[in-house]
């Protein structure tokens, strides 16, 4: 079974989900959360806009993020 590919928007909205905010848009996106223990955790987010995201950059995204793909899933579906 193939994976189904997510858009940008979709990470977007997953992130802001997940409690990142968006901290600074030049040439990438810039989401920052703050930990529990004060540490912060930053995805970096290109503009590219209702386009697909290559297998290799989501997992990376997903890594930055903290998520796993069941958790991106899950807050994907969740209103």
């Amino acid at each position: 079974m193939s994976e189904m590919a997510h858009t940008y928007d979709q990470f977007r909205q997953v992130l802001r989900k997940a409690g990142f905010e968006l901290r600074r848009s030049g040439k990438h996106e810039v989401w920052r959360r703050i930990e529990p223990d004060g540490s912060k955790r930053r995805v970096i987010i290109s503009h590219q806009h209702g386009k697909d995201i290559p297998a290799w950059l989501f997992a990376k995204m997903l890594r930055q993020a903290g998520l796993s793909r069941d958790e991106f899933e899950k807050l994907l579906r969740d209103p």
